[in-house]
C-alpha cells in the first residue's frame, strides 16, 4: 500500500472523519448522560434505543429539548441551561469513572492508523465538544493517527456549515481538491458539498433515525475497513 492514495483520479491529500456514528459508536453514553442529567430534573428515563433515534444533526441544547418532546415535557430556559450543564457534567464523568461504552466500528480503527501509515493527513471532524472529542481520540488509540481535531466549538458554526472542513483543511495544509470526507449523516454530506470535498458514506451510524443509505454521497461503503483499499489501491 505504498502507492499515493486516490479518490477518483484525484491524488488525496487528507481524510476528514466524522467521529460519532462513524469512528465510534457513543450513543450509550450520550443516552446515560441524557438520562442522568434529566434523572436530576425528577424527569423520567427514555430507553437507549429512542435516543439512538434523536441522535445526528442537533447540538446538545436541540437533543435535550427534541428529548422532552418525547417525554411529554417542557422547561424554561434558564432549566434547559441548568440541565445542558448537567449534561456535559455527566457525559465527562463517564470517562473519569471509567463508565464509557463507545467501541469502535468495525475497520474504523484499522482504516484510520493504515491511512495515516500511507502518508495521509488525518483530521477529526466533529459536533461534539472538542474536549469530548480529544478524550474519545485519545482512549481509542487514535492520537498518534490523527493530526488534527475540530470540535463542534473550534469555529463559529458547526457542520452542516462547511467552516469545520475549511478549517481543517487549513490547519493540515491540504488543498481543497485533495482532500476527502467521511461520515453518517446529512450533515456530513452538506458540510462536504458546500466545501467542494467529496463523501463517502458509512450505513450504520446517526441520521435522527433516517435512513443513511438515502444520503447523497459519494459513495457508500459497508465498513471503514473497506477504506485503505478503496484510497490505497484504487486509480479510478
Amino acid at each position: 500500500m505504498s502507492a499515493p492514495a486516490h479518490w477518483r483520479g484525484q491524488r488525496l491529500a487528507a481524510v476528514l472523519f466524522d467521529l460519532d456514528g462513524t469512528l465510534f459508536d457513543t450513543a450509550d453514553d450520550i443516552a446515560l448522560a441524557l438520562n442522568r442529567a434529566t434523572a436530576d430534573f425528577g424527569w423520567e428515563p427514555i430507553a437507549a434505543g429512542a435516543v439512538r433515534r434523536l441522535i445526528g444533526l442537533r447540538t446538545a441544547p436541540q437533543l435535550l429539548r427534541r428529548a422532552a418532546q418525547v417525554l411529554g415535557r417542557d422547561a424554561d430556559a434558564a432549566t434547559y441551561a441548568a440541565m445542558l450543564e448537567r449534561f456535559f457534567h455527566h457525559y465527562a464523568e463517564l470517562e473519569r469513572r471509567a463508565e464509557s461504552t463507545a467501541p469502535p466500528f468495525q475497520g474504523a480503527l484499522e482504516a484510520v492508523r493504515q491511512l495515516h501509515a500511507a502518508g495521509l493527513k488525518i483530521a477529526v471532524v466533529t459536533n461534539k465538544q472538542r474536549r469530548f472529542a480529544d478524550a474519545l481520540v485519545r482512549s481509542g488509540g487514535l492520537c498518534a493517527s490523527v493530526d488534527f481535531i475540530v470540535g463542534g466549538d473550534t469555529c463559529e458554526r458547526r457542520k452542516p456549515h462547511p467552516e469545520p472542513l475549511l478549517y481543517a483543511c487549513a490547519a493540515l495544509e491540504a488543498p481543497l481538491a485533495a482532500a476527502l470526507m467521511v461520515g453518517d449523516s446529512s450533515n456530513d454530506v452538506e458540510a462536504a458539498r458546500a466545501a467542494g470535498i467529496p463523501v463517502i458514506c458509512v450505513p450504520y451510524g446517526y441520521d435522527e433515525g433516517r435512513d443513511p443509505r438515502l444520503l447523497p454521497g459519494d459513495a457508500l461503503i459497508e465498513s471503514l475497513a473497506q477504506l485503505p483499499a478503496m484510497l490505497l489501491m484504487s486509480q479510478r
